[in-house]
């Protein structure tokens, strides 16, 4: 059974980076399309970034597109969340979760799975 861990939030000050991290364990994650996802305080969680299987694609949704890029690191079995020049409103807890086919329904987080327990980011000065 597929199980994802998130890591690497913080406090951060706006303008600044932080390099999330989702790592895999009990099957390999090349075999799933990973999302992020965040939830901010008092609004319903929405998807911020998708990678597709063998690296089929990453998607962006526009509120992070030139800020955030995705990735895999396939020998470690773990997909990585760059965020760059952050905005108090990037504020939330990042979780990812895993589809066995697509990317498709990212934004709305449809048939993800596997949840992780999420990590937290504030952006603020």
């Amino acid at each position: 059974q597929l199980q994802l861990v998130e890591s690497g939030g913080g406090l951060v000050q706006p303008g600044g980076s932080l390099r999330l991290s989702c790592a895999a364990s009990g099957r390999h994650l090349d075999y799933y399309a990973v999302g992020w996802f965040r939830q901010a305080p008092g609004k319903e969680r929405e998807g911020v970034s998708c990678i597709g299987i063998d690296d089929g694609g990453a998607f962006y949704t526009d509120a992070v597109k030139g800020r955030f890029t995705i990735s895999r690191d396939k020998n470690g079995n773990t997909v990585y969340l760059q965020l760059n020049d952050l905005k108090p409103e990037d504020t939330g807890i990042y979780s990812c979760a895993a589809h066995w086919f697509s990317c498709d329904t990212y934004e709305s987080s449809r048939d993800f799975n596997s949840w992780g327990q999420g990590t937290q980011v504030t952006v603020s000065s």
